[in-house]
């Protein structure tokens, strides 16, 4: 049997969600569980990697097992957290078709970044700093620039493995949030390092070192070099991944758990 996998987790102790050798990722511990719970090999595929130092409110894996007949998935999901370090939680566990991909059936994910504008020792490592609040206009007047089906050549890591950087942006804008603003941008594929890069050309803009006219320039031009550098880890969340009706009960869309929106 095949199942999905909704969870959460605070990405600061972690190198990144993917498996690596000689660090600790968050998939190598939802491994490791999975298999220790289950008292058999288990390997995860999620719908994405997240950075070292990246947060997730939502993110979703599949994998499969020869569940026992004696353990119900109420019960794997309680046993499951409690195997977890306290910085990872299961949300919930539901069987889906055998061929259901968690990475390539998903229609759209959504990241949140999120600035604080008062000291808050509590936020520390789940968002950045700013001392002067930006111009929040000019920085929505040129996010706007993001939607449509767009080439994110610029907004990308030259070590990417991609084999094309357009990406569909349905939602891209700032919201004031208690204490500060984030910024959430919704598509229907990311390209790696996009939305770091993105946030931190969009706070030039915010600080007057770039125009919403320049930004449109460097998303154009689909060249790497022309970005501003990227936002740090800290304030980035993986909040939402969106699958077809039919791969996810009603119940849990949408499941994002906004754990750290205040």
């Amino acid at each position: 049997m095949r199942y999905f996998l909704h969870l959460a987790y605070d990405g600061t102790n972690y190198h990144g969600w993917q498996v690596q050798p000689e660090v600790i990722t968050v998939q190598q511990e939802v491994n490791r569980c999975l298999s220790q719970v289950l008292r058999q090999p288990i390997s995860t595929l999620g719908s994405g990697r997240t950075d070292t130092g990246v947060h997730a409110s939502h993110q979703v894996a599949h994998f499969s097992a020869d569940m026992p007949e004696t353990l119900d998935l109420a019960t794997l999901l309680y046993r499951l957290n409690r195997a977890l370090p306290a910085d990872i939680a299961v949300q919930a566990i539901h069987p889906v078709p055998d061929n259901a991909n968690a990475r390539f059936d998903a229609n759209a994910r959504t990241y949140e970044y999120y600035v604080r504008l008062v000291p808050n020792p509590f936020r520390v490592n789940h968002s950045i700093y700013l001392d002067r609040a930006p111009d929040v206009a000019a920085m929505n007047a040129a996010a706007a620039l993001l939607l449509g089906s767009r080439d994110f050549t610029s907004f990308s890591k030259v070590k990417g493995a991609e084999t094309h950087y357009v990406c569909v942006c349905y939602e891209a804008a700032w919201h004031p949030t208690p204490g500060g603003i984030v910024f959430r941008i919704r598509a229907n594929r990311f390209v790696r390092g996009m939305v770091r890069l993105v946030v931190g050309t969009l706070l030039s803009v915010g600080r007057g070192k770039l125009t919403v006219a320049e930004f449109g320039e460097i998303l154009a031009s689909q060249s790497r070099v022309a970005a501003s550098g990227a936002a740090p880890a800290t304030g980035l969340f993986l909040s939402r991944v969106e699958y077809p009706a039919e791969l996810v009960p009603a119940e849990l869309i949408p499941m994002a758990m906004p754990y750290l929106a205040g």
